[in-house]
């Protein structure tokens, strides 16, 4: 008899997290580590966590996570979006709660590419008028 096994992506910046949820006891792993491990920061494990604190379902799924691209903030980013998106296909009922929270919008923001003539995307050389 096979699991449940619930699927989500997620995309900030540059990264793509993919998710793999499945009922279990509460282990999270990112590329083989443990998700407190792999993101060092304690602000970013809050991060990802936020989603499964919304529904009360901390350790209730194991969580698989293949991750890339980007920094570590993109990728937590990245990651809380796919965790969000695995809960709706466990229960629709988690809609309101994470729409709410604003979990399940993509974060549009990139970064503006340079322009030619320009050292950076906005800023511009030194003006001289003589």
């Amino acid at each position: 008899m096979s699991e449940a096994t619930y699927y989500g992506t997620g995309r900030r910046k540059r990264s793509i997290a993919r998710v793999f949820m499945t009922p279990g006891k509460g282990n999270i792993s990112v590329n083989g580590q443990p998700f407190r491990d792999y993101l060092c920061r304690e602000t970013l494990a809050t991060v990802v966590m936020q989603p499964l604190v919304a529904v009360e379902g901390e350790k209730s799924y194991n969580i698989k996570i293949n991750v890339n691209g980007g920094g570590l903030t993109g990728q937590a980013g990245a990651i809380r979006l796919g965790i969000s998106r695995a809960l709706l296909g466990v229960n629709d009922d988690y809609r309101p709660i994470l729409k709410e929270k604003g979990f399940l919008t993509r974060d549009a923001r990139k970064v503006e590419r340079k322009k030619p003539g320009q050292p950076g995307a906005r800023k511009n050389f030194q003006f001289s008028k003589r």
